[in-house]
């Protein structure tokens, strides 16, 4: 078990993956082997580092398919192990698809591939530079996707593999914001990330509106930290970089990057 001066620090539904991570970085050190994860959210990126950072005879890597990659793949190893980026076990893939006469979004590429039968945690990074569309995936599925995925909606759609050195540099349209939040709350996050009603906020997350690390925001109270990444339908979305103290008015000092939704 996850000693609790550790697992209070994180969130109820976080302490399965708490324990996870115990439980890879503790074969690492006893098998004296490397171990490979899914690919990692940011926040679970976060959670993981507090974990591994505890074991002395294991170190861990991130890597994701390419610089600046939001999802990643953890490889936790013992001293003698010197890891690649070919030791994440990654594929690319090119959406081949008429440009000319079609347009595709991250939604649309996201919900086609996980309609394909696999989990989240299997796919990396949707990158596009504003009309070219790659993403990442474990390579050990890569075939399955290739034999499963011939059209994202009703476009018909080649995947096409690539190198890493083939990969576009993908399009940031985030913008850094500082904030004073009088807490932390889910809803308070939202309605300052996108200049909306605290009531309006409470409405999207009990509307179902809301992703929290891309799962289903249950509950509007649920404190945000850093590393969270919050989706809201028609919106946007925002990821948390920072909780930088108290003001002198007892507000909360945030920074986050938004990025708002083209309407």
């Amino acid at each position: 078990m996850v000693e609790l001066n550790i697992s209070q620090h994180f969130r109820p539904e976080e302490q399965e993956f708490l324990e996870s991570v115990e439980d890879i970085c503790g074969r690492a050190e006893n098998e004296y082997r490397p171990i490979l994860t899914d690919f990692l959210n940011p926040r679970e990126m976060y959670i993981f580092e507090a974990i591994a950072n505890r074991f002395d005879s294991v170190s861990y890597k991130f890597f994701g398919g390419h610089q600046g990659a939001e999802m990643k793949r953890a490889l936790v190893y013992p001293d003698y192990f010197e890891p690649t980026d070919d030791d994440f076990h990654i594929t690319a893939f090119l959406i081949d698809y008429p440009t000319k006469f079609a347009t595709l979004s991250h939604g649309q590429i996201l919900g086609t591939v996980m309609g394909s039968g696999i989990n989240r945690d299997v796919i990396g990074d949707i990158i596009t530079d504003g009309e070219t569309w790659q993403f990442m995936c474990e390579a050990e599925m890569g075939d399955y996707l290739q034999q499963q995925i011939e059209k994202i909606g009703k476009i018909k759609v080649k995947l096409k593999p690539i190198d890493v050195d083939q990969l576009i540099f993908p399009v940031d349209e985030s913008e850094e914001k500082g904030a004073s939040v009088s807490s932390l709350r889910l809803d308070a996050i939202v309605a300052e990330g996108f200049n909306i009603s605290r009531h309006h906020a409470k409405e999207l997350v009990e509307g179902k509106s809301v992703r929290l690390n891309w799962a289903t925001a249950e509950r509007p109270d649920v404190e945000v930290s850093v590393s969270d990444v919050v989706s809201v339908r028609k919106f946007g979305r925002i990821s948390v970089r920072d909780v930088a103290g108290i003001t002198k008015k007892g507000k909360i000092r945030i920074v986050m990057n938004i990025l708002k939704r083209n309407k």
